[in-house]
């Protein structure tokens, strides 16, 4: 007897209809022989809802009380799939994260997994016959305050539970049928892939991709979990992502990926002297902001610096605190922030053999009318940050440029 992990997004369970649809999932995966876990998210909009009504509230909500409220979407859903299921004829209970014991830090808002406590509970549970269904999302710290993972962060309880229990796959039911190579809904000439390697997937979930959370991904390349990621509405053959293998094709260029509401943090005349990035980078951390694209400029004189870096649009306000800290201690230095930002990547691991990925990015960016404000590189991704508003535009040129649209796409770099 094999063990499956299924999870379930929010798009997914939009109604007792998809709900029931779910089940039947759940149940035939079960009657074929198999141990199965499922993993839920929130039913659809319900996070953004409960946002919203935090905010009605007050303009400035403690994180740890709204993990609390966020937490409870996946509490009804875990709830009402157990009840399909057992509408159906099938024994199945419902568990929160911390009833599996799903122990993490104490980072509201995006905590890391430490450990699964309750494996033998749930081994128990399906020794028994019993669909277990776990709420994704969230877990709880060493003293028992309710966290949550992450927008997306289901994934990585699912994969989690995969990797700690040994499961045979973990499958990832989402509205569209496989990883794409470009977001479907802005690239319409978008191409399903049939795989895509850990390394790749994980660069573009970073990079916008909204097909699964990239902690998720870290975690199963880490553990070796089989991850198949498909369409809860059809059966039709998803996306595999699996370990680079010379059995499969390194095309150059896999995917592009857009993340949209970004910021540019500006600090400029910073004191040019050891230590000052890492004191402003240090506070950065504590204010748990995520920060990319770093660059620092020495100013002419030599004796100040500027230094920028671009964060998600939520931590704007976290970012704009730290600064008017800094421009109290460090007379002369300005802070300023630019939004409506967004970066456009692509990503192949290819890229790490072969010239030319960026010259054909930068000519199609410049056909698209689309001004640079910033690159950076790695092994396998070119990323620019560009305006907000050109986001779009500038995705589907860098899709046509590669030829993403085309079975074997991006195999060559230069024309």
């Amino acid at each position: 007897m094999c063990l499956i992990v299924q999870k379930f997004g929010g798009t997914s369970l939009k109604g007792a209809e998809r709900v029931h649809a779910a089940a039947r999932r759940a149940i035939r995966a079960r009657r074929e022989g198999n141990d199965v876990i499922v993993v839920v998210s929130a039913m659809d909009q319900t996070t953004d809802e409960l946002i919203d009504l935090a905010y009605q509230v007050t303009d400035r909500p403690s994180r740890r009380e709204m993990d609390q409220l966020l937490s409870t979407g996946e509490q009804i859903s875990i709830a009402l799939m157990a009840m399909a299921i057992h509408h159906a004829g099938q024994d199945a209970i419902s568990l929160t994260g911390g009833q599996i014991g799903l122990r993490t830090d104490r980072s509201y808002g995006r905590a890391r997994i430490r450990e699964i406590t309750e494996k033998a509970r749930i081994q128990s549970l399906l020794k028994a016959g019993s669909v277990v269904i776990v709420a994704g999302f969230q877990g709880v710290d060493e003293s028992f305050n309710i966290t949550t993972l992450g927008r997306g962060g289901s994934d990585t309880t699912a994969v989690a539970i995969a990797a700690s229990l040994g499961a045979k796959v973990c499958e990832i039911y989402t509205d569209v049928d496989g990883v794409y190579s470009a977001d479907p809904r802005i690239v319409p000439e978008a191409r399903k892939l049939e795989y895509i390697f850990f390394d790749e997937m994980l660069e573009l979930a970073s990079l916008g991709a909204q097909v699964m959370h990239s902690r998720s991904i870290e975690l199963a390349k880490n553990y070796g979990v089989r991850v198949h990621v498909r369409s809860s509405y059809t059966d039709a053959k998803g996306t595999d992502i699996v370990n680079v293998s010379s059995d499969l094709q390194q095309v150059i260029v896999r995917g592009a990926a857009l993340k949209k509401n970004l910021a540019r943090v500006e600090l400029s005349r910073v004191p040019n002297r050891p230590g000052i990035a890492g004191d402003i980078f240090r506070r950065v951390a504590e204010r748990d902001i995520i920060v990319d694209d770093i660059i620092q400029v020495i100013r002419e004189e030599g004796t100040t610096a500027d230094i920028s870096f671009t964060v998600e649009g939520g931590d704007i306000a976290a970012a704009r605190e730290m600064g008017a800290a800094l421009e109290v201690e460090m007379p002369g230095m300005k802070q300023e922030i630019r939004d409506g930002m967004a970066k456009v990547s692509v990503v192949g691991v290819g890229m790490r053999t072969h010239t030319g990925v960026a010259s054909r990015m930068f000519e199609a960016l410049h056909r698209a009318n689309v001004n640079i404000e910033n690159i950076s590189t790695s092994e396998i991704v070119i990323s620019c940050v560009i305006k907000e508003r050109d986001g779009d535009s500038a995705l589907r040129a860098v899709h046509a440029a590669f030829d993403l649209d085309q079975p074997g796409n991006g195999k060559t770099a230069k024309r």
